[in-house]
């Protein structure tokens, strides 16, 4: 009689064994096919990226996002008549900590002289986002993109990526993937704010 049960026992352990791998590989294809998806959707639509290219100045994507660092909405279409730096970031990208400093010295710069600087959390916390402006002490408009389409709409692929809008609200200078650098920044602030 045991030797029946010692062998249904082996089965199960080895059928458990089998389920978790299958599993565990369904995981690992999903993923794929996910990354897949979304690198086929971004070599094909990079619409703004393409836009910029060919020398034009494509009208920048709308977007109405709730304040972090204020009350109610910010929308872009209110910031009509004045340059601005869209800075997508989340509080856990290191080179995000690293060009917050710098943003906000721009943003004090050229306020007066018609510029906003707007930054846009994605794929964060709300509680650490706000460390973060806190930390690095940012007075510019931060908003949150809890789960919209606006990093889609902008062709945002990682973090942090830097789009620059013109008083007309197009989209000019350079698309900038990756941290700032203070020339980059004052280069495109200055084509921004001259349209």
């Amino acid at each position: 009689m045991r030797a029946p049960l010692a062998r249904r026992g082996r089965r199960s352990r080895l059928s458990s064994k089998v389920l978790l791998h299958t599993f565990g590989l369904s995981i690992v294809v999903l993923l794929l096919v996910l990354l897949a998806v979304r690198l086929v959707s971004n070599g094909s639509g990079r619409r703004l990226d393409k836009a910029l290219a060919a020398g034009k100045s494509p009208v920048a994507p709308e977007f109405s996002l709730a304040r972090l660092n204020g009350e109610g909405q910010l929308r872009l279409a209110s910031l009509r008549g004045k340059a601005v730096v869209l800075n997508f970031w989340a509080s856990w990208c290191v080179p995000c900590k690293q060009e917050a400093p710098l943003l906000e010295a721009a943003a004090k710069r050229f306020r007066s002289m018609g510029l906003v600087v707007v930054g846009i959390d994605s794929q964060d916390f709300r509680s650490d986002a706000r460390r973060f402006i806190k930390r690095y002490g940012l007075t510019y408009p931060i908003v949150r993109d809890g789960g919209s389409s606006t990093p889609t709409h902008y062709d945002v692929t990682g973090f942090p990526e830097t789009w620059f809008v013109d008083r007309s609200g197009h989209v000019v200078g350079e698309h900038v993937q990756g941290p700032l650098t203070r020339e980059g920044l004052l280069r495109n602030i200055a084509i921004a704010m001259k349209r």
